[in-house]
């Protein structure tokens, strides 16, 4: 039997790859010079998490391991090896980039679920907020104030608890494909809304430290306070 190799990811099945280098492939849109960042979770799944130009964090899980079992390197290495290689076979990742990545990642439990939104209405209001990004953004792309802007205001049932979610983080969402029609198919700005399932939901759910958004196809996660420093994991 074959050693495993010190440092490897993989992607246990042709699905998993596809996911992730959908994922790196994404990524490394919103920042050509992406890091990655590679967690084995305590329940089999492997989690991809990245940084984007909009100031939330992004992740997706698939089944895969990886050793270490943290790890942090260049999307477009980790792309190209996990694209030239085979589902099931690990592949080495490539040089350690831990300094590259800033901050630390939200803790896994802790979060209490506020209420659904269709994902129709996630879509309209990043189709609003980029119809407005244009209009008032410049070369250097959408104004700060306008992406920090809340576009969605969630409370939990009882009224107790509740979030403002920033235009960002829909874009985030959005330009990472973790909302995709009926069919599975990306949503384009041309796409008729009516391609979304009626029903499929976009989860919101808080923590001390983290508003976070899980789509169907991803995780985006935003912080309640821009300035709160963060436990590492």
């Amino acid at each position: 039997m074959t050693a495993l190799p010190e440092r490897f990811v993989v992607a246990a099945g042709p699905d998993d790859r596809r996911d992730a280098l959908a994922f790196l492939t994404r990524a490394m849109r919103l920042d050509e010079a992406a890091v990655i960042r590679v967690v084995q979770r305590s329940d089999g799944l492997l989690a991809f998490w990245a940084h984007t130009g909009f100031d939330v964090l992004v992740t997706r899980s698939i089944f895969g391991s990886a050793a270490p079992s943290d790890i942090v390197v260049d999307a477009d290495t980790l792309r190209g090896r996990l694209s030239d290689g085979t589902a099931g076979v690990p592949v080495e990742p490539g040089m350690s980039l831990d300094s590259a990545w800033r901050g630390a990642l939200p803790l896994r439990s802790g979060y209490r679920h506020l209420d659904d939104v269709p994902a129709r209405t996630v879509v309209e209001l990043t189709r609003e907020g980029a119809r407005l990004a244009r209009e008032e953004g410049s070369n250097f792309g959408p104004a700060t104030g306008l992406l920090d802007q809340g576009v969605l205001d969630v409370s939990s049932a009882d009224g107790a608890l509740n979030a403002t979610v920033s235009l960002r983080s829909l874009f985030a969402l959005t330009a990472m494909g973790f909302v995709r029609d009926a069919d599975g198919h990306e949503v384009t700005e041309t796409s008729p809304i009516d391609a979304i399932g009626a029903t499929e939901p976009v989860r919101v759910r808080i923590s001390a430290a983290w508003i976070r958004i899980d789509a169907r196809y991803g995780s985006v996660y935003q912080r309640r306070h821009r300035d709160l420093d963060v436990t590492v994991v």
